[in-house]
């Protein structure tokens, strides 16, 4: 086919719509998604709905999220960690030649959307928000930025599960109701553990490139075999912590929708069983996340649908 003018610019438009699509980690986003919507579908069983606030606590988790991606990409391209040997949708500093400069400037944008925002919500609630927002970025940055960074270490996957879990699921019940209960914190407990899991089952598909970078992650320290058994073991918990909060009184009935999802997550836990290959494993690693953002979902409307059922 002959290549014409206007050909090369829809391709070329494609292709920065690809890299940008990387750049984001789309689908990593469900660690966002799925305690913001569990957050506000607790208040919204509470008597508590505001569209607006809900909008902008949403928005900010995204941008959260995306910068801490970048943040992510940037510093372990500094580090040497990166490079076109690397499986997933990340790499558009190596792969696709994005300068590590433009990165960077878009997730400090970013941080710099997220803290407008931030401060609209503080206007509408208290800066008790801010507070506890800023803890989350800084996690965020740390993680993979700083002298000691959180990702090189054991302590990765639990950061990213407190910051991410019950500290958005939490802020989300606050910003709607303005107070917090033990309910609430109670209700994080799933969530949390199944953002730990995608955590740690990305950090085992990539545990033979981490060590040759030196990161010490969970994964690394306890070796394959008992990786495996541990993230069996935390999507397991995360089942378990629903059945328990149900008997407790402390999770409605509807909640056990999200069984629904077992299939899903015994479809993961095998492919670490069947494969060690990074490049096959990365749909389960996606499967994690797909799973976590499906978890989520069924959980808010397990709240809903107590109130309409």
């Amino acid at each position: 086919m002959v290549q014409t003018p206007a050909t090369e610019t829809v391709g070329g438009f494609r292709r920065r719509v690809g890299i940008g699509w990387r750049l984001f980690r789309p689908f990593t986003l469900a660690a966002s998604i799925s305690p913001a919507l569990v957050g506000t579908g607790a208040a919204v069983h509470d008597g508590h709905f505001r569209p607006w606030l809900f909008t902008a606590f949403l928005f900010a988790c995204l941008l959260v999220q995306s910068a801490t991606n970048m943040f992510n990409e940037y510093f372990d391209y500094k580090r040497g960690l990166d490079d076109e040997r690397m499986v997933g949708i990340a790499g558009t500093i190596v792969r696709d030649g994005v300068s590590p400069q433009t990165v960077i400037r878009i997730a400090w944008a970013f941080v710099g959307m997220s803290v407008l925002l931030g401060l609209y919500i503080c206007s509408q609630t208290s800066w008790f928000v801010a507070l506890v927002g800023t803890g989350c970025l800084c996690v965020g940055y740390l993680y993979s930025g700083g002298p000691k960074p959180l990702a090189y270490t054991p302590f990765g996957e639990l950061a990213a599960a407190v910051s991410m879990g019950p500290a958005i699921i939490l802020l989300a019940y606050y910003t709607q109701t303005g107070r917090l209960t033990a309910g609430a914190a109670w209700v994080s407990v799933p969530v949390g553990l199944l953002i730990g899991g995608l955590l740690l089952a990305n950090n085992i598909r990539d545990m033979d490139h981490d060590r040759e970078g030196g990161r010490r992650t969970v994964a690394i320290l306890l070796g394959r075999a008992r990786g495996r058994t541990l993230f069996g073991l935390v999507l397991a918990a995360a089942y378990a912590a629903v059945l328990a909060l149900v008997a407790a009184g402390q999770l409605t009935p509807w909640a056990l929708v999200t069984f629904l999802t077992v299939p899903t997550a015994f479809w993961v836990w095998r492919q670490y069983y069947q494969f060690t290959q990074p490049a096959k494993l990365h749909p389960a690693v996606k499967g994690t996340a797909v799973l976590l953002f499906r978890f989520g979902f069924l959980l808010c409307a397990g709240f809903l649908l107590s109130l309409w059922v």
